[in-house]
């Protein structure tokens, strides 16, 4: 009997910890034009985050990430929540506007694919027309 409460406990506080973050889309913010605010974050393994198209023409769609790490892609002008259960970075973009440097960053707990992380910045930065720097920017924030 001792077993199934114990097992519905932990179950119970692990739920109650899961936290929830909000990524607005933007087409301007503090770091310039067509921008996700935040652009970084770093979460714990079962956090949420609800990417919210504050301005319409954007969506937040997965780029990379750890190995049976969550992928999504969210609909044009809709808001899209995703649920993070694997540790490490993952990199996301907005579709129409990648081009423009439109990404961020979710890190979840350690950064277990640091390496393979960078290299994909490194890529991903040769194919912007604007605001070359910026994903490499996000990137020095990861711990």
């Amino acid at each position: 009997m001792k077993k199934p409460i114990l097992v519905l406990a932990l179950l119970f506080s692990f739920h109650l910890s899961a936290a929830e973050h909000e990524v607005k889309m933007l087409n301007a913010g503090p770091e310039g034009i067509m921008v996700f605010s935040p652009a970084y974050l770093n979460i714990d393994s079962g956090d949420t985050v609800h990417f919210v198209p504050t301005d319409q023409g954007h969506n937040s769609v997965s780029e990379f990430g750890p190995e049976g790490g969550v992928t999504w892609k969210g609909e044009l002008g809709k808001p899209v929540s995703v649920t993070f259960d694997k540790e490490g970075l993952h990199a996301y973009q907005c579709e129409p506007h990648s081009i423009m440097a439109m990404v961020g960053i979710v890190q979840v707990g350690k950064a277990t694919n640091k390496e393979d992380f960078h290299r994909f910045v490194d890529s991903k930065e040769a194919m912007f027309v604007m605001n070359k720097g910026r994903f490499k920017a996000y990137g020095e924030q990861v711990k």
